[in-house]
């Protein structure tokens, strides 16, 4: 009976490393599955897609649109349309539109197209919005008024720019949440350093 059981026992073992054996070899051609947790390296981009322009809406190609509610942010990931009063977009020569969740990010994507946008540059851009955080209001990125180092935390909880259409609005916000304004001019010359910091968003994980 000791036989027996060992001789059983033995029979299971191998017919176990035999399956495994098998099961190797018809996966070993295949590429492993990621893990969950698998981090990519830093210079592995996976950015959100753009959005075609539709002739049906009735908008000029490069007009300001409605954000959609699946749109992702390139530079930090979020869903614009959540907090529709601090959105941005840009709009390429082709009518493809990408969707930003802030000024902030509007200006950090500016300097660095091509990475969050595969191929597309800065010079591709033929318009940009904002929304005026008063009205909600799309307003032309190049008119606007921005506010930095106000009290006022934007999509990410952290310094952001709110955009205004006027100057007398930049200046009344300023008196009463802080901060100093700025055109975006200015601001595309250099950003203030505590702004340049946020970016970019660790990339490699999917949007």
């Amino acid at each position: 009976m000791p036989q027996r059981r060992r001789f059983i026992g033995l029979s299971l073992l191998c017919a176990s490393a035999v399956l495994a054996g098998l099961g190797y070899r018809v996966v070993r051609g295949a590429p492993a599955p990621a893990r969950r947790d698998t981090v990519l390296p830093d210079d592995v981009c996976l950015t959100a897609p753009t959005f075609s322009h539709d002739p049906a809406s009735g908008l000029p190609l490069h007009a300001a649109r409605e954000v959609p509610p699946e749109a992702r942010c390139p530079v930090c990931g979020m869903f614009p349309a959540r907090q529709r009063r601090w959105a941005a977009q840009v709009i390429f020569n082709n009518g493809d539109v990408q969707y930003l969740d802030s000024p902030l990010s509007l200006f950090l994507y500016q300097q660095q197209v091509p990475r969050y946008t595969a191929g597309q540059s800065a010079a591709s851009i033929v318009a940009s919005y904002v929304t005026d955080l008063d009205t909600g209001a799309w307003t032309p990125a190049e008119q606007a008024w921005y506010v930095h180092g106000s009290r006022q935390m934007g999509p990410m909880r952290s310094g952001n720019l709110p955009a205004f259409a006027t100057l007398d609005q930049a200046r009344a916000f300023a008196a009463r949440e802080g901060g100093e304004w700025f055109t975006a001019e200015r601001l595309r010359q250099g950003l203030p350093a505590s702004l340049q910091r946020l970016a970019p968003h660790t990339h490699g994980r999917p949007l």
